[in-house]
């Protein structure tokens, strides 16, 4: 049995914090403004998951309110939920994922991007796709106010 999970965050820019998207740090003037460390990219993957195995939203289990999780490494938070994933009886097949940015140029870091969230997520590099888009200049992204991100997970059932 598979199942699909789908997933999406945003965060706005906030000045004095560190840019963390897929497990890595990038050189920007801006950090996104969040409880955690603000990946958008890894929410992403964790909503994604935790929907395919039907447990809600990371909101619920790692919520803004529980001074445990301010400011925490959101690496953390992904392999909390792939263990709640094995947990439920599914492996993960593969992610794909996009990131909304105008800026900064991401595809210099794609690729330990990947190799993070491989290591992290217990499955081979090439079963994890990231992808960059700007927006055209359009919406909070292209107004570069914030960065969004979207992920889709397929997983299999272990029984």
């Amino acid at each position: 049995m598979f199942r699909i999970g789908q997933g999406y965050d945003v965060h706005r820019f906030q000045a004095g914090r560190r840019l963390v998207l897929g497990g890595v740090e990038i050189p920007h003037e801006k950090g996104l403004e969040a409880h955690s460390d603000g990946d958008v990219v890894l929410h992403a993957v964790s909503d994604a998951l935790l929907g395919a195995i039907v447990a809600g939203d990371i909101g619920q289990h790692f919520p803004d309110s529980d001074p445990a999780w301010k400011g925490a490494d959101s690496r953390h938070i992904l392999r909390a939920v792939v263990e709640k994933a094995r947990d439920a009886g599914y492996q993960l097949v593969n992610v794909d994922v996009t990131v909304l940015a105008q800026a900064p140029k991401l595809a210099p870091w794609i690729p330990v991007m990947r190799e993070r969230m491989a290591a992290d997520l217990g499955i081979a590099q090439g079963a994890v796709s990231v992808k960059a888009t700007t927006t055209e200049r359009l919406g909070f992204v292209g107004r570069e106010e914030g960065l969004a991100a979207m992920a889709v997970v397929l997983l299999r059932s272990e029984a």
